[in-house]
């Protein structure tokens, strides 16, 4: 099923590891102030929220496939609290801004919720592609959502000098087409690409 393909290709990457994906900030280094190196891994750290969000977006075809033909809505406002809260108190320890974390974790939420009513739609016009197995959220996702939520915040903190900046959205953008590549990412999950760094720079 192109669904579960699609689940293992962004799985096969996630053992990758950052190093062949974050490569989309500058490699040239000018002057000779340490700031350089600073702001180099800055940029690299852009790249990385744009390959963990993508992660967690491509998440959602297995929550989807889960929940599907059951009684389990998408939305679960009390798990969302709780990721937003795990985030916010870890963002303190990491000396994050928190409300910058929630507002960059709401919308991976909110992308991933999106991904999934777009992939329910898709299995209602197309009963051929609609999921035969059933995955288990505490085993098959949760462990892959706390991961990545995990390198999340690390890389937002890396990337925090740089997230104010005018320039932060087009290094950002640069991190993304990148991974949309690597990952052959299709329109459904480009789409929640795109809302999942909707505020990670302020200034877009």
């Amino acid at each position: 099923m192109r669904t579960i393909r699609i689940q293992a290709a962004a799985l096969a990457l996630t053992s990758a590891g950052a190093a062949a994906l974050v490569a989309c900030g500058p490699s040239q280094t000018t002057g000779t102030a340490p700031a350089q190196p600073n702001s180099t891994t800055a940029e690299q750290a852009l790249g990385t929220i744009a390959r963990l969000a993508a992660e967690r977006v491509m998440t959602a075809d297995t929550v989807a496939a889960a929940k599907w033909g059951t009684t389990q809505p998408i939305d679960d406002p009390a798990r969302e609290k709780t990721v937003l809260d795990d985030a916010a108190a870890q963002a303190a320890k990491l000396g994050i801004d928190q409300a910058t974390v929630q507002q960059i974790f709401k919308d991976q939420i909110a992308a991933n919720k999106d991904v999934q009513r777009a992939l329910y739609a898709q299995w209602r016009e197309h009963p051929a592609e609609q999921p035969t197995h059933r995955p288990d959220l505490a085993t098959q996702v949760r462990p892959i959502l706390d991961r990545v939520d995990s390198q999340l915040l690390t890389a937002i903190q890396k990337a925090q000098p740089l997230l104010p900046r005018p320039d932060c959205a087009a290094l950002l953008e640069r991190g993304k087409a990148t991974t949309v590549q690597a990952m052959g990412l299709d329109a459904v999950h480009r789409s929640g690409l795109d809302q999942a760094l909707a505020h990670t720079c302020p200034t877009r």
